[in-house]
């Protein structure tokens, strides 16, 4: 069993108060470690740290030692590939194969991709004439924001923690981190490559613990936080945006989402049930950018629900470890809980369920695991509260569409505004419905696939700001201006 500790100041540290909570795996329910609770105490500490760090050798650092410091992270976590892919799968229970494949090599490519984007990061200088004749030069600089408060999703913990992180550091900014309770273990991991690497005491902390009356709200609250980022749910992202009003902190949010997928009959047939199938399921549905809508035009649409239905019932479920297991657990038994009400309420509001809706038959050793059936709906209105609501589990609701104006019109009609997938052979229109589709992130006849450099944020509720390439450098720094006069 894990002692899962804060890490402070470049130490692994209880709390003064004692308290410490139990991380259990989704995959069999059995105890994974204990979690040490961060009160007030720690989170000052960590904060304290954080920005004397600012004021030591990190803050006189050169651009090109930093990132030789994150070279050397990467590289770390790749070296201790096995004890992150462990300490993940324990703590998500998603399959080797995609931990393998998605988390940990991105997690070590966060830090690399920032760190070449720093080098190559320009600004802006301009010459002018003034007033009485003489010259003028006009220049920017960029220089770190402060300390900043990273609060990490459980999706994705390691990847969309290093997501800030290396930017953060990029930048040099110190962080603490506040990682999801519900998956501690990398973001605490972490912290044994940041000492094995030298990079300097209290520039990368940790505080574990809860959101209201825990680390989150006493983090998100510090008067020392000079920025806040989080991943996560849109209220929970409400709360972080009050918080940062007091002292007038900015934030970078990427919130909730109730992603669309739209399919022409016109479409690579193929490639879209094999690309949809991914984005509903992968990650047992617990993906930000994941599909719970899904609208086929009339002609595939018995067609198309028939083969997703078929990808959907050939998804096993059972160990990470197993090379057969095609679809994990959920994260904890209160997720579970919450996408199991969201099946009943599908059943109450008359939704004809083409496969799934319930717990699989699972062995004896798994039984007490977070195990849900991948699950499709058809037949309900576009006001049914799972068509409307973000379910976050492997789930989605099919509705045919006739025309191109009606399948826009139903893929806005929603709070949300983070990604869309549009599958169609006909480039012209597939380009007239990304602009009019109203997301972040719109895929053509794919889905998941990043280029780095470019920027990655939501739409309406499901965000502010955008992270990635460039665009990281704009919340992770202050651009200061300089104007000599000769």
């Amino acid at each position: 069993m894990k002692d899962i500790r804060n890490f402070i100041n470049g130490e692994y540290l209880t709390n003064v108060s004692g308290k410490t909570f139990e991380k259990r795996t989704p995959i069999d329910n059995s105890l994974v470690g204990l979690v040490h609770e961060a009160g007030r105490t720690e989170v000052d500490a960590a904060v304290a740290a954080a920005r004397a760090a600012l004021h030591g050798p990190w803050g006189s650092m050169s651009v090109n030692a930093r990132v030789q410091l994150l070279d050397a992270v990467a590289d770390e976590i790749n070296r201790r590939f096995k004890d992150f892919l462990d300490a993940e799968v324990a703590d998500t229970g998603k399959p080797h194969h995609l931990a393998s494949h998605v988390d940990i090599p991105r997690g070590a490519a966060n830090f690399k991709i920032f760190a070449d984007t720093i080098k190559n990061a320009s600004t802006e200088s301009f010459r002018m004439a003034t007033p009485d004749g003489a010259t003028a030069l006009s220049y920017a600089v960029r220089v770190p924001r402060g300390v900043i408060a990273v609060v990490c999703p459980w999706n994705l913990p390691l990847l969309l923690m290093t997501w800030k992180v290396g930017p953060a550091l990029a930048c040099g900014n110190t962080v603490v981190v506040k990682p999801s309770e519900e998956t501690p273990s990398t973001a605490t991991l972490l912290g044994e490559v940041m000492n094995t690497v030298g990079m300097p005491k209290g520039v990368y902390n940790v505080v574990h613990g809860f959101g209201p009356d825990s680390a989150g709200a006493f983090l998100t609250g510090h008067p020392g936080i000079n920025g806040i980022t989080f991943t996560g749910e849109t209220r929970t992202g409400t709360a972080i945006m009050k918080a940062g009003a007091e002292g007038i902190r900015p934030v970078s949010l990427e919130l909730g989402g109730k992603n669309a997928a739209v399919v022409f009959a016109d479409c690579d047939f193929d490639v879209a049930v094999n690309t949809v199938t991914r984005s509903v399921f992968e990650n047992c549905g617990q993906v930000c950018l994941g599909t719970e809508r899904v609208y086929v035009e009339r002609p595939i649409f018995e067609k198309f629900v028939n083969a997703l239905k078929a990808k959907a019932e050939g998804m096993r479920p059972g160990r990470p470890d197993d090379p057969d297991t095609k679809i994990g657990p959920l994260v904890s038994k209160e997720h579970l809980a919450k996408v199991l009400s969201y099946f009943q309420k599908a059943k109450d509001e008359g939704a004809n369920i083409v496969t799934g809706g319930g717990v699989p038959a699972m062995p004896d050793d798994l039984k007490d695991g977070c195990w849900v059936q991948p699950t499709i709906w058809t037949g309900l209105p576009e006001t049914a509260s799972v068509v409307r609501e973000e379910i976050f589990g492997p789930c989605c609701h099919i509705q045919p569409f006739d025309t191109e104006e009606e399948a826009v019109r139903m893929a806005n009609d929603t709070i949300y505004g983070l990604a869309t997938s549009i599958y169609t052979s006909d480039l012209a229109r597939a380009n007239r419905l990304a602009v009019q589709i109203e997301v972040g992130l719109c895929w053509i006849n794919s889905w998941f696939l990043r280029d780095l450099r470019t920027a990655f944020g939501g739409a309406k509720q499901s965000g502010i700001g955008r992270e990635g390439g460039v665009h990281s450098l704009e919340f992770y720094t202050e651009l200061r201006n300089v104007m000599i006069k000769y």
